[in-house]
């Protein structure tokens, strides 16, 4: 599987030469093909599975006494994890574009996250300028790809050995003929020989996780002719600034 750098010269290379881009895109439709014909073949399995030891679960209850029956359901359920978000990386480029009101959408998504906080000790804070334009985007995706954001900040913050404060905040800006979301976290931060790779495909920093959250969220922003960067310091956070583009060109 290509690092996001791989994509970015890839993109590079297919603006340049009409013919490479026509080969490399039959390959991608090739390659998109296989990892979902994989994935299929791989949860209907694991789906009988998991199943069955739900079946057994319920005629014998004293297996919940085993002593690696919990890790062999949590092993099962993170491979389905790793298959659901390796299917929504794979599907990450294919946009369903309708014209969204900004504002009221980043509001719902802010309310949605801040709800999911309410029995914690963090402290969530939206800016979203009532300035926002419409613009054309898979509200699906992007909410998707926004909540990485969010989940990841929390997890961020979770992390950090007892900050004073564990904050979030989410900064949505017109910057001329795009829109500009910022999400900022006063996490441990991320060091700096691990901040160019964060985007990559399985490259992880988590525990339990899967290291495709961050790629996912990268592939819906390119997908959107959009942009993402981050930029961090150790000890004190981390901040994700999304820019997408007002109106989608073909």
């Amino acid at each position: 599987m290509f690092s996001a750098t791989d994509n970015d010269k890839l993109q590079q290379i297919m603006t340049q030469n009409p013919e490479i881009k026509s080969l490399i895109s039959k390959l991608h439709k090739a390659h998109t093909l296989e990892i979902s014909t994989i994935s299929h073949e791989i949860r209907n399995p694991l789906t009988l599975v998991y199943s069955t030891l739900q079946m057994i679960e319920s005629q014998h209850p004293e297996v919940l006494t085993f002593r690696h029956w919990d890790s062999l359901q949590r092993d099962i359920e993170y491979m389905n994890q790793l298959l659901e978000e390796l299917s929504s990386y794979n599907n990450g480029k294919r946009l369903h574009l309708t014209t969204v009101d900004m504002v009221s959408f980043l509001k719902k998504l802010a309310l949605s996250f801040a709800s999911s906080l309410a029995d914690t000790e963090i402290e969530f804070t939206s800016r979203i300028s009532p300035l926002l334009p419409r613009a054309s985007i898979d509200s699906v995706k992007i909410r998707q790809a926004l909540l990485n954001l969010l989940k990841n900040a929390q997890d961020a913050v979770n992390a950090c050995p007892d900050p004073a404060r564990r904050t979030i905040r989410m900064d949505a800006d017109p910057i001329h003929d795009r829109i500009q979301i910022a999400i900022t976290d006063n996490g441990c931060g991320i060091a700096p020989q691990n901040l160019s790779s964060i985007f990559d495909p399985f490259i992880t920093h988590k525990d339990n996780g899967t290291g495709l959250g961050l790629a996912i969220t990268k592939r819906i922003v390119n997908a959107h002719k959009g942009t993402i960067h981050a930029s961090s310091t150790l000890g004190e956070g981390s901040v994700f600034t999304v820019t997408l583009p007002v109106q989608q060109n073909a």
